[in-house]
């Protein structure tokens, strides 16, 4: 239960949601990341910083630069382990959430 909850908090930042998703189309420096997010490198360093030792996102040297991308065999963990906190048992599909959730 605690792995989830820290989870959570790992992605409860919308900056760090935003990190993930120009993530998931290509490899990015922090630079490109900053320009994209509209804040400092530095910010985006202490983004990556946590989601890296979370191990979602891992990092590789390209001469000067680093690049970053997605550990998607981590995020798919970490996936599943939403799913099952999920209640309303679509298990991740895309359905209506006003029939398939009985909180609503």
């Amino acid at each position: 239960m605690k792995e989830s909850a820290g989870l959570f908090k790992i992605l409860s930042v919308d900056k760090r949601i935003e990190i993930i998703e120009l993530l998931k189309k290509e490899p990015t420096s922090v630079n490109a990341l900053a320009d994209a997010l509209r804040i400092t490198q530095s910010a985006v360093s202490q983004h990556l910083r946590v989601l890296k030792a979370a191990g979602l996102v891992k990092d590789e040297r390209q001469g000067y630069w680093i690049y970053y991308s997605l550990n998607k065999d981590s995020l798919e963990k970490c996936r599943q382990r939403l799913n099952r906190v999920c209640t309303c048992g679509c298990s991740g599909e895309k359905v209506n959430v006003k029939r398939a959730c009985k909180a609503t």
